[in-house]
């Protein structure tokens, strides 16, 4: 499911959410303070998704994946 309203900049689905009183308005996984920018950061320094979900808890296995499957979908769109 997917919310987004103009007047407060609020986005939210199943894997990411983003409102301007979490995070000063940073994309995070739903339920979490957790910047989904985190997960990239930690794969592109050489670390494995188990690394990031073990150092982030609140962060469940399928959000993480659900993230980077619409991230690869994002680019086969463009493509």
């Amino acid at each position: 499911m997917r919310y987004y309203d103009r007047m407060n900049t609020t986005i939210e689905t199943s894997v990411i959410s983003q409102s301007p009183e979490v995070m000063s308005g940073a994309a995070v996984f739903a339920g979490t303070r957790v910047p989904v920018q985190s997960l990239l950061d930690y794969l592109a320094g050489g670390h494995s998704l188990d690394e990031f979900l073990d150092d982030f808890p609140t962060v469940k296995r399928e959000q993480a994946v659900g993230l980077l499957h619409e991230l690869s979908h994002s680019f086969e769109v463009i493509g």
